[in-house]
């Protein structure tokens, strides 16, 4: 199946779809993967680096590979197994200057790797960009994300989907009222 990347951000922008961005449903999540699964493993493995040519390009390949995976893998280490790859493109994009030729929507996408990453340097990063370009609401993401991973060097949420022991404060912290699920 043939896809474009104005294909990807039609759908991801589109309502009811970004609606549900940050509370998916089991239907969503259903409806990304049966579009979407095949076009995430051609990219997954660089068969679609010639769209990192346009602003555009940049961020529908981004998008496939930090957010449909946490659409179609949701609780699954398979979730975050192109994270490595969107934090890639997006600083392929901002070098470039891609960033600055997208709304202020997409940026937020376009930047969101770094949020998700859980190595303090790109959490420094992730909040000076949305810092610098005035993006409040998800500086606001942004600075909690980047305390979680400072306090505990990852997100303790992720600890059972990737098999990974919590410690004491991890599991007291996810059991807490200030915990970050995913």
């Amino acid at each position: 199946m043939a896809v474009e990347p104005q294909e990807i951000l039609n759908f991801w922008f589109s309502e009811p779809v970004c609606s549900h961005w940050f509370s998916s449903t089991p239907e969503l999540d259903q409806q990304i993967g049966d579009r979407y699964l095949s076009i995430w493993g051609l990219a997954s493995e660089g068969h679609l680096d010639h769209w990192m040519t346009s602003a555009e390009g940049c961020l529908a390949l981004v998008i496939l590979l930090d957010q449909f995976p946490l659409n179609m893998f949701r609780g699954q280490p398979q979730s975050f197994q192109t994270e490595a790859q969107s934090r890639s493109v997006a600083g392929f994009a901002i070098k470039r200057g891609f960033d600055k030729e997208l709304t202020e929507r997409q940026r937020a996408f376009l930047y969101m790797p770094y949020m998700h990453s859980e190595d303090l340097d790109d959490q420094e990063c992730s909040v000076a960009l949305y810092e610098q370009s005035g993006l409040d609401d998800n500086l606001a993401f942004a600075l909690h994300h980047r305390e979680i991973v400072r306090q505990y060097g990852r997100f303790p949420h992720r600890n059972p989907i990737l098999g990974r022991s919590s410690s004491p404060e991890e599991l007291q912290y996810l059991v807490s009222d200030r915990a970050f699920t995913g």
